[in-house]
C-alpha cells in the first residue's frame, strides 16, 4: 500500500520587521537617513518625518526601550541585505574529505589511476585522505607504506600540502592531503584563459557581422541619393 504523501502545511515565513504603521509604540528613538541621532520622538512625528522624506520608518532594535527606528528605503535595504547574504553563501567554502585506498604493492597502472583521482579531488579544493591497507606479513614493513605516501605526495607536483603526516592505525596507514596555493593559481589561470576565449569569440562574431552593417549603410546611402 503506497505511503500517503505528506504536505508541508506550515505558512511561508513572513518578514517580521516592523515598519511604518506596524510600529505600535508611543515613542521611538529615531535615527535619520544619514545616520544622525534625532533622539526620542513621538511615533506620529517619526512617521511624519518618514513621509516627508519619502522613506520608511524601520524598527532596527525592537528590544530597546524605547525601540530604535531608522529612516530608510526599506525595499532597497532589504534587497541589499539579500545580496550580501547571497555573496556570503557564495564565498563559504564547503570542505569535503575524499578517501583513496592503496595497497603497498600497487601496480603502476593502478597507481597512476589513483593519483589521477587525487589530483582531480584537489583541483576541486577537496581534501584527500590517502589510506594504505596492509595485509598479513605486509604489516611488518610499515616503511613501504610511508615510502608510497611520500612518493604520491611528490608526484602530485605541488598541488597538495600534507595536513596530517602518515599515521598507522591497526592494518591501515593514513595521510591527509589538502589543496595547496598552487591549486588556486592553476584555477585562476584557467579562468583567465576561459575569459580570453570568450572575448575572442565575441570579437570574431563582431568582425563577421561588420560586412553586413557596411552593406546596409551602402544601401541607405543609395536610397538617400
Amino acid at each position: 500500500m503506497p505511503v500517503p504523501r505528506r504536505f508541508d502545511r506550515r505558512p511561508p515565513e513572513r518578514d517580521t520587521t516592523r515598519i511604518n504603521e506596524r510600529i505600535r509604540v508611543p515613542q521611538v528613538r529615531l535615527i535619520g537617513a544619514d545616520g544622525e541621532q534625532l533622539g526620542i520622538v513621538e511615533i506620529g512625528d517619526a512617521l511624519k518625518r518618514a513621509q516627508e522624506a519619502e522613506l520608511d520608518l524601520v524598527e532596527v532594535a525592537p528590544g530597546s526601550k524605547p525601540p530604535v527606528t531608522r529612516l530608510l528605503d526599506y525595499s532597497k535595504y532589504k534587497y541589499e541585505q539579500e545580496q550580501k547574504q547571497k555573496q556570503a553563501r557564495k564565498h563559504q567554502q564547503q570542505v569535503n574529505i575524499r578517501e583513496i585506498k592503496l595497497r603497498p604493492k600497487i601496480a603502476t597502472h593502478d597507481y597512476e589511476t589513483k593519483k589521477g583521482h587525487v589530483e582531480r579531488f584537489l583541483k576541486h579544493r577537496d581534501k584527500v585522505k590517502v589510506t594504505i591497507m596492509f595485509r598479513g606479513r605486509e604489516q611488518a614493513h610499515p616503511e613501504r607504506g610511508r615510502d608510497l605516501l611520500q612518493k604520491l605526495f611528490e608526484d602530485l607536483g605541488g598541488l597538495a600540502t600534507i595536513e596530517s603526516a602518515p599515521l598507522q592505525e591497526g592494518r591501515n596507514m593514513s595521510m591527509l592531503l589538502g589543496p595547496s596555493k598552487e591549486v588556486d593559481k592553476l584555477l585562476g589561470d584557467q579562468a583567465d584563459e576561459t575569459a580570453a576565449d570568450e572575448t575572442a569569440a565575441i570579437d570574431a562574431d563582431a568582425g563577421s557581422a561588420a560586412p553586413a552593417d557596411d552593406a546596409g549603410a551602402d544601401d541607405a546611402a543609395a536610397d538617400a541619393s
